[in-house]
């Protein structure tokens, strides 16, 4: 069998695949439009000043939908793809890009709408779509996974939750023996670290790029509480003694870095207003910038920088994120990197 390795996120892309926020019956019309001016910002912190960032692949749902995408984003070198979806988050329903052999594979899986609580027409059969978009082999798994249930260190890690890739709502007949199996086989991964659970009214079911990523080989960061009244102090503080006492595939015990939460952030939850399950580790790592989500809080600023020293080489940027966040989450849930491989 050829050998099989997701890279690390910090390796080098071709690209980045992202879906044009186009439901109006989703988010409402001035909340579209808000959404749109956070999409653009994101791509824009991606492209960089000079327009020297990854490829920007960017599917859409309509013709309208597509002028309105290259009115925005044809100035960054966008490309743009047409193809059905429910919404934007291609972490969790586009394909995810594997090494296989030196070669790069979209890894199709099953996706039921994240255990079966918002199922929409074209989010199961988008993976397929993008990986024939991109030109590329791929290989299809009868296994339900969404790409922010899982982060990999590029050296034979994988992190997850409990809350999720156990929860009887993915892969019910699966034991987790069975499962841990299938997924060293996917990504060619030793060892497989497991977190409890993740933040507060998170219907991902707890997925861990919203709490704990990798940043280098042994290094992983998390967040630490922010303000009196942060609904997730608890968790926050149990996610970090968690990883504190694990090693990864290389045996190393993992160095473990905090950055302050975003607090306590109240926005529109489904159809209610309560707490959102905000997050500044939910960044997205491109090939010259890190994009990091900030929610008009006191701690914004504070996050960046802390994950500046980071990443050496790379500008680490802020950039709004609250209506993503409303519409369920953020600027790492709304991208799914390509990485560099040999020969198209």
């Amino acid at each position: 069998m050829s050998k099989r390795r997701m890279p690390a996120e910090w390796e080098p892309h071709r690209a980045v695949w992202l879906a044009w926020p186009s439901h109006a019956e989703l988010w409402g019309d001035e909340e579209l439009a808000l959404a749109q001016d956070e999409f653009v910002g994101l791509c824009e912190a991606i492209a960089g000043p000079e327009r020297t960032g990854e490829a920007l692949e960017i599917v859409c749902r309509t013709e309208a939908d597509e002028a309105a995408a290259r009115a925005r984003l044809g100035p960054l070198g966008a490309r743009t793809h047409r193809a059905e979806y429910g919404d934007i988050w291609l972490r969790d329903t586009a394909p995810i890009f594997v090494d296989v052999g030196g070669a790069i594979r979209p890894q199709v899986f099953r996706f039921n709408g994240w255990g079966g609580k918002y199922e929409l027409p074209g989010d199961a059969a988008l993976g397929g779509a993008i990986a024939g978009f991109s030109g590329l082999p791929a290989e299809h798994h009868d296994l339900v996974l969404e790409g922010g249930a899982i982060e990999l260190d590029g050296e034979g890690t994988l992190l997850t939750t409990k809350q999720c890739l156990q929860n009887p709502n993915r892969n019910p007949a699966l034991s987790v023996a069975a499962l841990e199996a299938r997924l060293r086989t996917i990504f060619g991964v030793e060892t497989i670290l497991w977190i409890e659970e993740g933040l507060l009214h998170d219907h991902t079911d707890g997925h861990v790029d919203t709490i704990a990523r990798f940043v280098a080989p042994g290094r992983v960061v998390c967040m630490a509480p922010s303000g009196p009244d942060d609904p997730n102090r608890a968790v926050l503080d149990r996610i970090a003694a968690e990883l504190s006492a694990m090693r990864d595939a290389r045996g190393r015990a993992l160095e473990v870095v905090r950055i302050p939460s975003p607090g306590r952030v109240v926005g529109r939850v489904g159809e209610d207003e309560d707490v959102m399950p905000a997050s500044h580790v939910n960044f997205y790592v491109g090939d010259e910038a890190v994009v990091v989500p900030v929610y008009g809080t006191a701690w914004d600023e504070a996050a960046v920088a802390a994950l500046a020293p980071l990443f050496p080489g790379r500008r680490v940027v802020g950039r709004r994120c609250r209506t993503i966040l409303e519409g369920g989450g953020g600027f790492h849930c709304i991208t799914q990197q390509e990485p560099r491989g040999g020969a198209r």
